[in-house]
């Protein structure tokens, strides 16, 4: 086996590390191909390395997000979300109630850019509905002076690296590695910051710093620092905490992946858990949540095996009106 491919062994069992670079060669990507079809149909979350997003990209964009969310409450309120806008929302909502469960506030801010948002209204929302999630336009704050430059640079690299994971699920499908290609283009997808504020009260029953939940796209790409406490629900095991690995993301499917693949592929719940007692310090991370175009085609790739499942995911007619269900239900 070789060096690169000693990198697909799985971390506990669960969550396996894949090095992306290994894709360089036609065996290395067979073998990546593999390694991400076991993770999907199991955990539904992989860990890359290899992904060649620079490092130094990463710390400017907890640098830039670290020094907004540290600015005053009236500051910051003046780039909070309001009806077609992007931007802050300082009550995030509760993520369990995407999925009807009822829960308390989550204990964290989020600021939310989406890829389309800034583009002139005519190009952002061709269908004229800028009140939707695929139409909002984007809301920076002034300062730092170079968080707007900064995050889009970093989006930039997250597209990039979701459209090369993309390719490799179609790989891992038996598809055509340009399949996905026309269901992505001018997505909806979205880059956050999660802002864990330091915790000065205890929390209320039941109360995480992110509830349990799915996410609705096709992936998540996220990065996180190594303080911990991003779990996953392995069935019939309860919650177990992600590993950290220095310089990697972690890769999750969502809700319209596991639809396509006909529950093939899990979509798995996930939750942030409050820290230990006696470290109730901040903490930052970073999610894209990679969305497809907000009309674009998506139906299952095979027949599917369990009505419940099937059920799910077919309260929506597009891409467009499930995420727009579901943020409603989440912040509503």
């Amino acid at each position: 086996m070789s060096r690169s491919a000693d990198r697909f062994l799985p971390v506990d069992g669960y969550v396996p590390v894949i090095d992306l670079s290994a894709t360089r060669t036609k065996a290395g990507e067979l073998l990546v191909a593999q390694a991400i079809t076991g993770a999907c149909e199991t955990s539904g979350f992989f860990t890359v390395v290899g992904h060649g997003v620079d490092q130094d990209l990463i710390d400017r964009m907890y640098a830039v997000s670290r020094a907004f969310f540290e600015r005053p409450a009236g500051e910051k309120a003046e780039v909070a979300v309001s009806p077609g806008t992007h931007g802050l929302y300082a009550d995030a909502g509760s993520a369990a109630k995407s999925l009807g469960n009822n829960a308390p506030p989550d204990l964290n801010e989020v600021f939310i850019a989406g890829v389309r948002g800034d583009r002139p209204v005519e190009s952002r929302a061709p269908d004229g509905n800028t009140a939707s999630p695929w139409g909002a336009v984007n809301r920076w704050p002034g300062t730092p002076p170079e968080f707007r430059a900064v995050w889009h640079a970093y989006m930039a690299a997250m597209e990039r690296l979701a459209t090369d994971v993309i390719r490799l699920f179609a790989l891992a499908l038996g598809l055509d590695r340009h399949f996905f290609d026309d269901k992505i283009d001018d997505g909806m997808s979205t880059l956050a910051a999660n802002y864990y504020y330091p915790l000065t009260e205890p929390p209320l029953p039941g109360q995480l710093r992110k509830s349990a939940h799915t996410d609705w796209g096709t992936l998540t790409i996220l990065h996180q620092d190594g303080a911990g406490g991003l779990e996953i629900e392995q069935r019939r095991r309860g919650w177990r905490e992600v590993p950290f690995t220095e310089g990697s993301f972690v890769v999750n499917i969502g809700d319209l992946m596991a639809f396509w693949t006909a529950g093939r592929w899990v979509s798995t719940l996930h939750r942030v858990r409050n820290p230990a007692e006696g470290r109730t310090g901040a903490r930052i991370s970073i999610p894209f949540f990679h969305m497809p175009r907000h009309d674009a085609p998506v139906e299952p790739l095979f027949p599917f095996s369990d009505a419940t499942t099937e059920t799910r995911f077919r309260t929506a007619t597009t891409p467009g009106e499930w995420y727009r269900e579901r943020l409603a239900a989440m912040v509503g």
